[in-house]
């Protein structure tokens, strides 16, 4: 690796505390934790890009900004020094390495400044820095394109579901009747969840085709073992329940926080024994994969939980939730436009996976010099 030269991250980097932003209102300028972005502020404390790494809590969770910003005090922040290292080569360089594994901590994960400032990293010429940057930069911000385009269509789903079947748009010029949720087009009803959907209690037993899966708090259902860096389930699933394609899963005692999803595989997934599964009527599980993002629906979830701190809401009393529900000829016709926008969604969340793939098998054969960058120019 001719001119490529051996640093500590304390030589090329230095290390400052994030500080507590309680008092702060809300603003423009993002707040990060070691989750994400918590919520914005009114002022911010770098101007230049700069890489967040947890100081306490998930410290695999590296962060990036070019933009101004603000840290709670559970993170740090850095100032890069610009003529050695390019900032974005240096966050490539050490995204992957496993901070958990440095931990000082006891029970509450902790990363010091001097564990990190002894970090290895090895830096080539700044030019080859910034050829590789532009390079995996270009993967990531198609990767961000494509997912402000499924955010947009999520988006536009949503407004679909309300044209339709809140606002009633499409049927303005047709009979309404009075119900107990308002007024309501002709010829259809009212009716209690546990009408028109099936709690599914199918074990998995012996069968050893059926993968984890478990509820998110961004309303999806996920395979455990892609999304989470350590097993969460037990050894033996005899006794999860089945969850077949289009069925829905959630934890009774989540379910506040979003954690329902449906089974948007095309293969049997399985939940933990403690969970709910159930399954709407064919062809209605579009309309309720929507409708269960409502506000109204989130309401009726708080309304009839039940507890004190650890609110829980069993299939007893989510069957109780009543929802307007159109006739199947209403509903044929709603999955052909939706059908359109999932084919989208879908399209878009492969070519994001590929990208991820691409980028990810690049990145380390890039920063450790194995495959040069004018070979990827050739």
């Amino acid at each position: 690796m001719e001119e490529w030269k051996e640093y500590k991250l304390g030589n090329i980097l230095s290390v400052k505390y994030g500080k507590d932003h309680k008092k702060i209102a809300d603003g423009n300028i993002p707040i990060y934790g070691s989750g994400g972005i918590m919520r914005y502020g009114d002022r911010y404390i770098s101007e230049g890009p700069s890489i967040l790494i947890p100081r306490k809590g998930s410290l695999n969770n590296i962060m990036y900004s070019d933009k101004p910003f603000w840290t709670v005090d559970t993170m740090f922040w850095t100032i890069i020094n610009h003529n050695i290292a390019n900032p974005l080569f240096v966050y490539y360089s050490i995204c992957k390495k496993d901070f958990a594994s440095m931990n000082v901590g006891s029970a509450v994960p902790s990363m010091t400044v001097p564990v990190l400032e002894d970090i290895d990293i090895v830096l080539p010429p700044r030019k080859i820095q910034d050829n590789i940057v532009s390079i995996l930069k270009s993967l990531d911000d198609k990767i961000e394109c494509n997912k402000r385009i499924n955010d947009n269509l999520e988006q536009q789903a949503q407004a679909l579901f309300k044209s339709w079947f809140v606002d009633f748009e499409p049927f303005k010029d047709g009979e309404f009747v009075e119900s107990e949720l308002g007024m309501i087009p002709k010829n259809w009803s009212v009716k209690q969840l546990g009408d028109v959907t099936v709690q599914q209690n199918e074990k998995v037993k012996d069968r050893t085709d059926v993968k984890v899966l478990s509820p998110v708090t961004t309303g999806e259902l996920v395979l455990s073992e892609e999304y989470f860096t350590k097993q969460v389930y037990s050894e033996s699933v005899s006794k999860y329940i089945v969850v077949k394609p289009k069925d829905f899963a959630y934890n009774p005692a989540r379910v506040n926080i979003g954690s329902l999803g449906m089974n948007e595989f095309e293969f049997d997934g399985c939940v933990s024994p403690v969970y709910v599964v159930f399954r709407c009527e064919n062809e209605y599980q579009y309309y309720f994969d929507l409708f269960r993002h409502t506000e109204f629906f989130k309401e009726e979830v708080k309304t009839r939980a039940i507890g004190g701190v650890r609110q829980s809401l069993g299939y007893k009393d989510f069957s109780l939730i009543k929802v307007v529900y159109p006739p199947i000829d209403v509903i044929h016709k709603f999955n052909q436009v939706y059908s359109k926008i999932l084919a989208n969604i879908k399209s878009n969340k492969t070519e994001i996976a590929r990208l991820a793939s691409l980028r990810d098998t690049l990145l380390p054969k890039l920063m450790s010099g194995e495959l040069k960058v004018n070979v990827l120019n050739a």
